[in-house]
């Protein structure tokens, strides 16, 4: 079943979608300041895991970029991003399977959407010798620049099996006409 919330905010507000067991959902808006601590906090987690790579690596310089792309790669789940534009409207899908609308914030500005999350899980289950074993990251973070301004206030977002898609008019602009002329030519 898809969830859908609207993304009705001024500049700068951020919402998180709100699950619920109806199709309808109440988005919450959170501080701009909640979006930036939590930024903060995943850059100091992405720091002290590419330190520590450096050290089990031996203290050896020149490999500084390795070390911060494989901690950020363990820290964050990658959010894979299509941005579609029509006439009249831009749409973003967004890639974040296992994440439900309650544990998704996002942050749309007239340029730029940003989006959030954190999974909140804790079972293990431990049963024989591990032969083999890969782990996703259960925290998320990705800003994208959005080609045109669009209207904040009219947009909608829809979560649908693992795709967020947020869809925004575009705001309407005013179109200028440029003449060229030549300058000095005798």
């Amino acid at each position: 079943m898809a969830e859908r919330a609207p993304v009705s905010q001024s500049s700068g507000r951020s919402l998180a979608i709100q699950g619920s067991s109806s199709a309808a959902l109440t988005p919450r808006f959170v501080e701009p300041q909640a979006i930036y601590n939590r930024m903060n906090e995943l850059y100091d987690a992405i720091s002290r895991r590419a330190f520590e790579l450096f050290e089990g690596d031996g203290r050896i310089v020149g490999r500084d970029l390795d070390h911060w792309f494989k901690a950020e790669s363990e820290v964050l789940h990658p959010a894979h991003v299509r941005i579609r534009e029509s006439e009249d409207a831009i749409t973003i899908d967004a890639e974040v399977p296992g994440f439900s609308a309650n544990e998704l914030q996002l942050s749309l500005e007239p340029r730029r959407l940003t989006i959030s999350g954190k999974k909140q899980s804790s079972s293990e289950e431990k049963k024989g010798n591990v032969l083999y074993s890969e782990r996703c990251s259960s925290e998320l973070l990705r800003s994208v620049e959005l080609p045109v301004e669009v209207n904040t206030s009219r947009a909608t977002a829809n979560l649908n099996n693992g795709i967020l898609e947020l869809t925004a008019p575009k705001l309407a602009g005013k179109n200028i006409r440029v003449q060229a002329k030549s300058v000095g030519a005798a």
